[in-house]
């Protein structure tokens, strides 16, 4: 409303507050004297007024707050916002919408909210049953692929890695508005790996090198607007995917190859599983809240006594010349790198804004999502192993 509505009359209005009607006896806003029959004890509240009292006033004093209904305990961040739907601003009621609860003496008491009533269990947040389902499906292809036919696998690499620089270059551009140039990431990014499995550490330097300067290039041709941002990012992609993955190339090209990678991948699935079980059963004290709320110390005690086990087990059964108790430093190495890793994924999706990389695998998000423990881990494994028992 205006202020003509609810302070005086506007000009021309008659002392009705109408344009052009004139007051009439007993009408409302018709200042009456005591000779147009105005009783006592009105003509006497009237005298008694303060001045400067106004229909302002008046209307003011029957004016009634309207009622804060708390919000709901457990609600989500955007309710407690108020940035509830079918509510603006958390404000008042919206035509069509619920209406608003009733409070005071006589009240009935609300229903409790679904999502404020907890059940006292803890619950994962992903869809468990697809997330077994895709998992079982990634692992037939890779043991295949390893045992079957090794050079197949060195396939499966450079698709994993393509896929998860087109991951991350696509997530820079969407929420930061970096144009990392993903031609010379994605072709350099497979010669990469085939160099590594081919030519060894320098076949997969020369590689990486080139890629480098392939993307230094490429981005010339566009405008030189942020360009030092763009061609940073893109050498930060270039190490971080395939440059990592190429280690992962390199176990495969050992006599013992397969046995290398299904260690190194086993250990790390392992170590990932001990710590959500044992985080999820007694997990209390944060590892990393600010940056992965959900990471627990008691987690990261479960993966490195999961992995030292898995590690001394694999040592002993799947390489040529391992011991035991080398499993046990190579299990602690695991879990300490994978779980950096996991928490370094973590750190970019936070500066992003996201919670996925993708969707492409459903209940795991996408590729880089899985690769997040898994690209760190590869170059400890290689190192330890060649420490151990030779480079093969």
């Amino acid at each position: 409303m205006n202020d003509s509505s609810w302070g005086a009359p506007p000009s021309g209005a008659g002392p009705s507050g109408r344009p052009g009607h004139p007051a009439h006896p007993g009408h409302f806003g018709h200042r009456s004297t005591p000779e147009q029959g105005f009783s006592s004890p009105l003509r006497a509240e009237v005298a008694q007024a303060p001045a400067g009292y106004t229909h302002e006033d008046a209307d003011a004093s029957q004016t009634r707050r309207m009622p804060i209904v708390p919000d709901a305990p457990g609600g989500d961040q955007d309710d407690r916002d108020g940035r509830t739907a079918g509510r603006p601003f958390g404000g008042g009621p919206v035509p069509g919408g619920r209406p608003e609860p009733r409070t005071g003496p006589g009240a009935e008491p609300a229903a409790p909210s679904p999502r404020g009533r907890s059940s006292g269990r803890k619950r994962a947040g992903r869809d468990l049953r697809a997330a077994i389902g895709v998992g079982l499906g990634l692992g037939a292809v890779i043991i295949a692929s390893l045992f079957v036919y090794k050079h197949v696998f060195v396939g499966v690499v450079v698709a994993a890695v393509v896929v998860g620089l087109w991951e991350l270059t696509s997530r820079l551009a969407e929420r930061k508005q970096i144009r990392a140039p993903l031609v010379p990431l994605a072709v350099g990014g497979a010669a990469m790996v085939v160099a590594g499995y081919v030519r060894g550490a320098e076949g997969a330097w020369v590689a990486t090198a080139l890629t480098a300067l392939a993307v230094l290039v490429w981005r010339m041709t566009e405008d030189p607007a942020e360009y030092l941002r763009d061609v940073t990012a893109g050498v930060f992609a270039a190490f971080y995917v395939p440059f990592l993955a190429t280690f992962v190339a390199m176990m495969l090209a050992a006599d013992d190859g397969p046995q290398r990678v299904l260690t190194f991948l086993l250990l790390t699935v392992v170590s990932d599983t001990g710590a959500y079980a044992v985080g999820w059963r007694f997990g209390t004290h944060k590892l990393a809240p600010r940056i992965s709320p959900g990471k627990t110390r008691e987690g990261l005690l479960g993966a490195v006594a999961f992995a030292m086990v898995a590690g001394a087990l694999c040592m002993h059964f799947l390489i040529d010349g391992g011991v035991w108790w080398q499993g046990l430093l190579l299990g602690l190495a695991v879990a300490v790198s994978a779980t950096l890793g996991d928490l370094g994924e973590s750190m970019i999706k936070r500066d992003l804004g996201i919670k996925d990389m993708g969707t492409l695998l459903p209940g795991h998000g996408g590729i880089m999502d899985r690769l997040d423990s898994l690209l760190p881990t590869a170059p400890v494994v290689w190192l330890l192993l060649a420490v151990f028992v030779g480079a093969g």
